[in-house]
């Protein structure tokens, strides 16, 4: 092995080429970027509060935010940036991440404007598709009494899978697309809301889906503080009245705390609900569904999309 192979791994070479060829992607991007997936524990476990340093980094924190959030040369003068524009999750049905974990071909998809509504970091550019790592998650591995296992983090693609494990191997493990999705079905049985996360550093695009409770995960918490870093899958959970008995076997799997019995029937508390299609699994009597609402955004359906950029090119 080289001294420069020795002082510098690998994936980080390949770290550095990828930002390389990533339009407007500048150094304080990679260094940003370099940071978040070297040391995401540090990250996570800062943003989300529970670090001993977070309160000390507090006015850091403020400064960097607005670096990230400056505008770039590119962007209109009257575009506000905000922090969920660089840095948030779509809400998938199980399906829909079974799908992702499951594409077997490189694409190139840019700027999905429509489908991931955030001003930033909405591409979808997956080289070696099937290079999957799981890794312990940051924000369950923050938490003192975190929700268990801790393994449910999917790293999707390169250089981001290459990067993670080299960087992490006690806490990351190389994955075969089955077993990725056998994670997804788990952690859907357990009411677990999958979540396809962008990220600006992380050049612009998709790089991981999370598998996340509202006990545990940063996103939720900030989500229900008011930062929108969470869109919504573009369904909403729709209740059969005549099927519903009322019993609320569902109302705990509802990570977004959007179900509610009522006068013994359940309802749905529209504008909590993001569409993540848990709750649909766990009804006894088949009562609820996922239906198709404009107003809840385009759904990432991924095979649809590559299908139309073929066409489209």
């Amino acid at each position: 092995m080289g001294l420069k192979n020795w002082l510098i791994k690998p994936s980080t070479w390949e770290w550095v080429k990828e930002a390389r060829s990533t339009p407007a992607f500048s150094f304080f991007d990679l260094l940003h970027g370099y940071v978040y997936a070297r040391w995401p524990y540090l990250y996570i476990g800062i943003g989300t509060g529970e670090h001993w340093l977070a309160k000390w980094l507090a006015p850091f924190g403020v400064w960097l935010n607005r670096l990230i959030t400056k505008r770039k040369p590119d962007e209109s003068v009257r575009s506000r940036i905000g922090f969920a524009d660089t840095y948030h999750g779509k809400a998938v049905p199980l399906e829909t991440a079974k799908r992702l974990v499951s594409i077997n071909q490189e694409i190139k998809i840019h700027d999905l404007e429509q489908v991931i509504p955030y001003q930033r970091a909405r591409s979808i550019i997956m080289h070696n598709p099937d290079h999957i790592v799981v890794l312990d998650c940051p924000c369950r591995s923050a938490r003192a009494n975190p929700c268990l296992p801790l393994d449910v983090c999917l790293i999707v693609g390169e250089p981001f899978a290459s990067f993670v494990h080299e960087h992490h191997p006690q806490r990351s493990r190389q994955i075969t697309r089955d077993e990725a999705v056998a994670i997804l079905k788990t952690e859907d049985e357990r009411g677990h809301v999958h979540h396809a996360f962008f990220k600006d550093a992380m050049f612009d695009r998709f790089y991981a889906i999370c598998n996340c409770c509202d006990c545990c995960c940063g996103a939720l918490q900030a989500h229900r503080s008011g930062t929108p870093m969470l869109a919504s899958s573009g369904y909403v959970s729709q209740v059969d009245e005549d099927l519903c008995i009322g019993c609320g076997d569902c109302v705990p799997y509802c990570q977004f705390h959007a179900l509610e019995v009522l006068d013994g029937q359940n309802h749905v508390i529209y504008e909590k609900c993001m569409g993540c299609g848990v709750c649909t699994g766990k009804c006894s009597q088949e009562a609820l569904s996922l239906v198709r609402d404009d107003a809840k955004g385009i759904p990432l359906e991924i095979c649809a999309i590559m299908k139309e950029a073929i066409f489209a090119a």
